[in-house]
């Protein structure tokens, strides 16, 4: 008789024993419930529970990244697009992400989608665009202030893509190719003042220093032998030129030079 009781109780330790020691990883933490009532967080490592008195619910303290349904959205300048963002959110109070809401995890998403549309709503389409860690920012602060009494850090909103109408994006490669058109005829217009403003120069330093002339002709007459070779070339002496250009300018513009 005393080898069954004995018997019964050694089944009894091995069946019990089991679900009295607990172990957790260090990124888990134990919340312990005692009869309903909460007794604390314990972990990481080994720890007794009172098996049938105690329940333990288990909480991941590791950073998730957590993927925001797109959401359309009508901007204030009444653009309707479609944005979608990922939240990174971890637990740092495992007892109040256990005891202050059911699911924090679904909670935070629904969180998220909410703030998204409301702040977004706000904004014109310009700032969506080209303000986009701006608003980031203010996502990620607000989102993190409305978890903050589960026991929830949310430490980065990051807006992935921002999906535009059709007719929007043809507006707006439109815009584009003409602002390319009008950056490339104002650097073409620079780039004639600047080489009209060269050539008045040289021509300035050529009236003053005739013998630059006289080499600058020389050089076009070399350049044009090298390049074609079937072309005869009579050259003429620079200052039986610039004696005609001389009769030419004493003369008025009525008269005619003398001969």
């Amino acid at each position: 008789m005393e080898l069954i009781i004995l018997g019964v109780i050694i089944v009894l330790l091995l069946l019990i024993l089991p679900m009295a020691i607990k172990v957790v990883s260090e990124y888990e933490r134990g919340v312990i419930f005692r009869l309903g009532r909460l007794i604390g967080a314990k972990g990481p490592g080994l720890f007794f529970i009172i098996p049938f008195v105690d329940r333990m619910v288990k909480v991941d303290l590791r950073t998730i990244p957590m993927d925001v349904m797109p959401q359309e959205v009508i901007t204030k300048d009444n653009v309707t697009v479609k944005v979608d963002a990922v939240v990174y959110f971890r637990v740092v109070d495992p007892e109040a992400s256990v005891v202050k809401v059911t699911d924090f995890i679904r909670a935070t998403s629904m969180i998220s989608q909410t703030t998204l549309r409301t702040v977004l709503g706000q904004s014109q389409l310009d700032e969506l665009l080209t303000e986009r860690e701006k608003l980031n920012q203010m996502l990620q602060k607000i989102i993190d202030e409305q978890t903050d009494p589960w026991g929830v850090k949310v430490s980065a909103v990051e807006i992935k893509s921002v999906e535009l109408p059709e007719t929007m994006r043809r507006s707006m490669a439109a815009q584009a190719e003409a602002e390319r058109e009008r950056r490339a005829k104002i650097i073409h217009a620079d780039g004639e003042f600047q080489a009209s403003e060269r050539l008045a120069e040289a021509g300035s330093i050529i009236a003053r220093e005739p013998t630059t002339l006289q080499l600058r002709y020389l050089q076009t007459l070399t350049e044009i032998a090298s390049e074609r070779n079937s072309t005869i070339i009579f050259p003429l002496p620079i200052d039986l030129i610039k004696m005609f250009m001389d009769r030419k300018q004493s003369s008025g513009p009525g008269e005619k030079p003398a001969k």
